[in-house]
């Protein structure tokens, strides 16, 4: 495995503090990637180049700090069988944000990728730098008081089953006092029964901190119940929103239909905020990411259609950003050169044209267009796939993938591109934007150069 870029080169999220050397991430990405199943020492050792002692060292620091466990023992081929071990999912969490014009979504996510807890909110990305940062914060703080719930609430559930099997509850084994109580209620302070171990405290740590749960909008103790509860280490928090921006220095730029954000710092306000490593990036790039990350590694256009019209870019693997990171600002192509104004001031827009087809109830034209412009990227790109996403796309995804294919069939050159939705998660673009904060940990080849 090729040795690879940091992810967020230049940005406040790169300083995260599970990212560990070069070796450390190889092998945590195997872990990751060989799932429940688990992979052995000797795999790992084989699949990374690096000596068997060099694999055992970083494994036991890794089980040291809660994010490798055992998976069993393999049947052995000769000599002792050999002990399997997996990613620990819940060892640390990053939380993915998405500001859109008129919503902001909110998602904690564990190591693995899998949402944890999710939150959707109107927001007016033109109400005000303060405002948006705050309602961001809020939402911050609210999902990771929905994972700390929501692991309560399993505690709770296996107390409750150990119980109805006869086993031994002990409180004294379980540190969080709402599970406490129920271990004591059914089982009367008996030894044994349900565990909960306690994590690393301190601002950015766990959950708790000053703006954790235990903050000014959480429902924690002193040190957070996440602490408690072993919810696991917070990473830091990605942010993807409307274009351009400048991902490097975390700073948006003349955003369209919102100006007041041009040279606005929200990486460093989000930052202090919320007292976390922030990072920053486009909604379409974060999308691409996450995309990206689980994709084969070849070369697509995402396309994105909802409030407004962009693209991220994946080019060989690679999510492709540009010299100044304006790549993929696929809406402002002009293709009709006395077309309606755009309020990025141009004429004849492929955003401005398709947003009013849509606002029509001609969905068939909106495809039309959209699909001319994926024919121009195809064709100047030489991509293999166009991938379809957005609220808009979601509301009527057949219509589109079906129109959007016939416009690349007749007017790109070369057969066999794919049009297709993009597939993943519910909330593409802020799981994309936690993966902003993830893929350094792992640094696996689909990151290189993403920075």
């Amino acid at each position: 495995m090729a040795d690879v870029t940091d992810v967020n080169r230049g940005n406040a999220g790169a300083n995260l503090p599970t990212l560990r050397g070069h070796n450390a991430a190889l092998v945590l990405d195997l872990l990751r990637t060989a799932g429940e199943g688990g992979i052995s020492r000797l795999e790992l050792a084989e699949r990374t180049g690096l000596t068997p002692q060099a694999v055992s060292k970083i494994t036991a620091r890794l089980r040291t700090e809660g994010m490798a466990a055992e998976a069993g023992r393999r049947a052995s081929t000769g000599g002792k069988p050999r002990t399997v071990l997996r990613l620990v999912p819940s060892a640390a969490h990053a939380v993915g944000l998405h500001l859109d014009r008129d919503e902001l979504t909110a998602v904690l996510v564990d190591l693995a990728g899998t949402p944890v807890a999710v939150r959707r909110v109107p927001l007016d990305l033109g109400t005000g730098a303060e405002r948006v940062i705050e309602a961001a914060a809020v939402q911050v703080d609210a999902v990771r008081a929905d994972a700390v719930r929501a692991v309560r609430a399993d505690a709770v559930r296996a107390v409750r089953a150990d119980a109805v099997r006869g086993e031994a509850v002990g409180p004294g084994a379980v540190r969080d006092e709402a599970v406490r109580g129920e271990a004591r209620r059914v089982g009367g302070g008996a030894v044994g029964g349900v565990r909960v171990d306690s994590v690393r405290t301190g601002a950015g740590a766990g959950f708790g901190g000053p703006h954790g749960v235990a903050g000014p909008h959480g429902v924690g103790g002193p040190h957070g119940v996440g602490e408690l509860l072993g919810v696991g280490e917070l990473l830091g928090v990605g942010v993807a929103m409307p274009g351009p921006l400048d991902h490097t220095t975390g700073v948006p730029r003349r955003v369209t239909g919102f100006p007041q954000w041009d040279g606005f710092p929200l990486r460093e306000a989000l930052a202090a905020r919320l007292q976390l490593p922030v990072v920053l990036d486009k909604d379409t790039n974060a999308a691409a990411l996450g995309l990206a990350l689980r994709g084969p590694g070849d070369s697509f256009a995402y396309l994105h259609l909802g409030t407004g019209l962009g693209a991220g870019l994946v080019l060989g693997g690679t999510l492709h950003r540009g010299a100044r990171t304006g790549a993929g600002e696929f809406g402002h192509q002009v293709i009709q050169l006395d077309g309606p104004l755009c309020e990025c001031g141009n004429r004849g827009c492929i955003e401005a044209l398709c947003l009013a087809a849509v606002a029509r109830g001609d969905l068939a034209e909106a495809a039309r267009v959209l699909g001319a412009g994926a024919a121009n990227l195809v064709g100047l790109l030489d991509i293999d796939r166009v991938l379809l996403g957005g609220r808009t796309i979601a509301a009527h995804e057949e219509c589109f993938v079906r129109g959007v294919a016939a416009a690349v069939a007749e007017r790109a050159r070369g057969a066999g591109i794919s049009v297709a939705a993009a597939e993943g998660g519910a909330h593409p673009v802020a799981e994309g934007a936690a993966q902003l904060v993830l893929a350094p940990v792992f640094r696996h080849r689909r990151s290189a150069e993403l920075g």
